[in-house]
């Protein structure tokens, strides 16, 4: 494999909502988990837990976990559930994402598409709350809330990022000026 500078990683990935119909491989899957269990985290413990679904009947029930983005779920090779310990860890929701998006990177450096579902605050119009579906799903005990799941598998396109994701008024030095954009190193 070739090592892809940083930046080339990041400008690369992009949301996959197409996957190819192919088995992830196992060598590959280890390597993504590796390094989120490796990610950074503010709280000393390390109150994550990443539930691996491959079975396509439980792909297809957390699928059906909220009404906006799920469906996508139906066709990945396989589903990483980011659960975090929101009873004994404050900074669950910090140290879930932190190693979410570890795993992200990872797979577009691996060349394996992503999708993020959120999970966290969603459900469906109804009300029904999408924890509680995925947590019925997969046996989850209480003290635990799921913040994504990350579909990952083939990509049938490979992503790019626009430029109109670059923006730089997004950028402010040393107080929020809204309406000036600030030159960095200048």
């Amino acid at each position: 494999m070739r090592m892809r500078s940083f930046n080339d990683i990041v400008n690369n990935r992009k949301q996959c909502r197409n996957f190819v119909a192919k088995e992830l491989n196992g060598d590959d899957l280890e390597k993504i988990l590796e390094v989120a269990l490796k990610s950074p985290r503010i709280s000393s413990e390390t109150d994550f837990h990443f539930i691996i679904v491959d079975d396509n009947f439980q792909l297809s029930k957390l699928s059906d976990c909220n009404d906006i983005d799920s469906y996508i779920l139906k066709d990945v090779a396989v589903a990483i559930v980011v659960v975090g310990n929101s009873l004994n860890n404050e900074f669950w929701i910090e140290d879930t994402s932190m190693a979410a998006v570890t795993m992200l990177y990872m797979a577009e450096q691996l060349g394996i598409g992503t999708y993020w579902v959120q999970v966290r605050k969603r459900g469906y119009y109804d009300g029904a709350n999408s924890t509680e579906i995925i947590r019925g799903v997969l046996e989850i005990p209480e003290e635990y809330d799921v913040l994504c799941i990350l579909g990952i598998g083939y990509a049938k396109e490979p992503g790019t990022v626009s430029e109109e994701c670059t923006k730089w008024e997004n950028v402010h030095l040393n107080s929020f000026h809204l309406m000036k954009i600030v030159s960095i190193g200048a």
